[in-house]
């Protein structure tokens, strides 16, 4: 009986080394089997760690290296640990789907001790251009600390280098609004950077001349800054066919003068044949220079295009959008004659436009300074062109027509409120599709051969303003210092005047779908402050008590089970 017990013992001891020898050769099998392939899932309801189909396209084209040196590291505050977080996360995505030909690292700029290295540290990136951000944070002994934080990367591929910044600082919205849209963004800026440095061809852009366009100078930083992304070249069409045939896309800003009709079919010809325009005019002529010496006055100035934008689909109407939502401009205020100084008041010919929070051209940008806008409507019904509002007045508006006098004096009897009842009046559109030639069944011929007279597809914005694309410009001995463009000097404020333009730029050159990259967005669970502030002691005991009580309770039902079922064997 015992042998027989024996025998079945070892028996059942065979079998168990068997299904354990089994069992782990599986496992290995397996997991070699696996490591043959590589497969990802995001189980996040946003699919933040979903790449989009342009970005794969553009990773798994990248033929070279490339290094991006990220400049957010070292102590901060909770939430730009956060947005660090998140983008380590996106550029592992990056680096997986580019068959780990990207790489990065994560620097510290504030890391050194010796303050003189730390200081030229710093301005080294700045002259890069890598901005930086000032912020109050706690310190461990619980006192107020000043960090001063680079959020913003340098991508490097093949000698070429292109600083890219990422957060986002509209004043208008809370921290935790901004690091959402910080997050959002995070996909585009990287990969808009990543397109720019791997593209076998640099687009070109002219700024047009021979109208009254703005000067170099006024132009200044925009110019800088699509030079990062395009050969930007600026000259007079003259008339000659085919001028503008080499450039991916023209620019058209502040011009005051008419256009003669060679221009008007150089440009239609060139938009026929797939060419893209950003025009930026505006149909009332205000002198700024007489505001302070009694006032200007606002006339009619037609530039001789408005039939050919209304062929197109749209019409500026000559008309000033006043706005209650303004700039804050300072106006000298005379106590005595031999006593001045500056009040700030509310300038109702600056509107604060609101970006479309729709379009991915406009979507998480500051408002946009305007200077004596007009309005725009959208006309006729062609269905092959497909239109967008991009900025528009405040909810609290009107317009006025000229001839008026406008005077900086206005200020002390400003119009009843109740005045102010347009909302939204549209100030820029773009438009996309197929537009018909303003010259069909008026020429049969351009540059010897037939007049196209509907165009292929292409693309176009309008803006009722030629100032949202201006600098500012200080003078000092004689010389132009260009200020950066949106930047207010008085109330120290950015609005998003360039990253508008930006955006409208790479809009209207995109072929690649990245722009609508824009429109993601990612829901981050904010904690509540508030909340966290008046429970604190609770959440303290929560998060130290339960995993403990938890803890204490498995074991003891571990104990409990243990017994029972042995102590009946026994």
């Amino acid at each position: 009986m015992n042998l027989l017990r024996n025998i079945k013992s070892k028996n059942s001891r065979g079998r168990d080394i068997t299904m354990y020898l089994l069992t782990v050769g599986t496992a290995i099998l397996i997991a070699l089997i696996a490591s043959m392939f590589s497969f990802r899932i995001d189980l996040t309801s946003d699919r933040r760690f979903t790449l989009s189909d342009p970005t794969k396209n553009i990773l798994s084209a990248i033929q070279n290296d490339i290094y991006i040196q990220v400049y957010l590291d070292g102590d901060m505050p909770v939430e730009f640990k956060r947005l660090r977080r998140n983008l380590r996360d996106m550029l592992e995505e990056f680096r997986i789907a580019s068959g780990k030909k990207i790489g990065y690292t994560f620097i510290n700029p504030s890391a050194p001790e010796d303050e003189m290295e730390r200081d030229r540290r710093r301005v080294e990136l700045i002259n890069r251009g890598i901005d930086p951000v000032s912020i109050m944070d706690r310190d461990r002994e619980g006192g107020n600390i000043e960090r001063i934080l680079f959020p913003g990367f340098i991508v490097n591929y093949n000698n070429i280098s292109i600083p890219v910044n990422f957060l986002r600082n509209d004043p208008g919205r809370s921290s935790g609004e901004n690091l959402i849209s910080s997050v959002e963004g995070l996909e585009y800026e990287l990969i808009r950077a990543v397109a720019t440095v791997t593209a076998d061809t640099v687009y070109r852009v002219a700024f047009i001349e021979g109208h009254g366009e703005h000067d170099e100078t006024e132009v200044a930083d925009i110019t800088l800054e699509l030079a990062k992304y395009f050969t930007i070249d600026r000259g007079a069409i003259g008339g000659v066919p085919g001028a503008l045939d080499r450039y991916a896309a023209i620019i058209i800003a502040g011009a005051d003068q008419a256009f003669g009709e060679d221009d008007k079919l150089v440009i239609d010809q060139y938009l026929m044949n797939g060419g893209r325009i950003l025009w930026l005019i505006d149909e009332v002529y205000v002198n700024r220079d007489s505001l302070t010496s009694g006032g200007s006055m606002a006339l009619y100035n037609p530039l001789n295009i408005e039939d050919q934008l209304f062929k197109y689909g749209v019409r500026i109407n000559p008309e000033i959008v006043q706005d209650m939502d303004c700039l804050i401009i300072p106006v000298r205020n005379t106590i005595t004659e031999s006593q001045q100084n500056y009040i700030p008041v509310p300038w109702i010919y600056y509107p604060l436009l609101y970006p479309s929070a729709e379009s991915p051209v406009t979507r998480n940008i500051n408002k946009v300074k305007g200077e004596f806008v007009n309005s725009l409507d959208t006309v006729g019904g062609d269905a092959a062109v497909r239109k967008e509002f991009l900025l528009a007045s405040s909810p609290y508006s009107r317009t006025v027509t000229p001839p008026r006098i406008i005077a900086l004096s206005e200020y002390r009897n400003p119009p009843p409120e109740e005045l102010f009842n347009r909302s939204f009046i549209p100030v820029a559109v773009k438009m996309e599709g197929n537009f018909p030639s303003l010259f069909a069944g008026r020429r049969r011929e351009y540059n010897g051969d037939p007049l196209v007279e509907r165009s292929r597809y292409s693309r176009m914005v309008v803006v009722a303003d030629g100032d949202i694309i201006r600098n500012e410009v200080s003078w000092s001995g004689g010389v132009p210092d260009p200020l950066p463009l949106g930047y207010d000097r008085y109330s120290r404020q950015t609005f998003g005047n360039k990253d508008f333009i930006i955006n409208v730029m790479n809009w209207l050159v995109d072929d690649t779908g990245i722009t609508g990259l824009r429109s993601r967005e990612v829901k981050l669970r904010l904690l509540d402050s508030g909340r966290i502030r008046g429970n604190r002691l609770f959440w303290q005991l929560l998060n130290i008590a339960a995993p403990l009580l938890i803890l204490a309770a498995v074991a003891v039902t571990v104990i409990f089970v243990r017994r029972k079922r042995y102590g009946r064997i026994s």
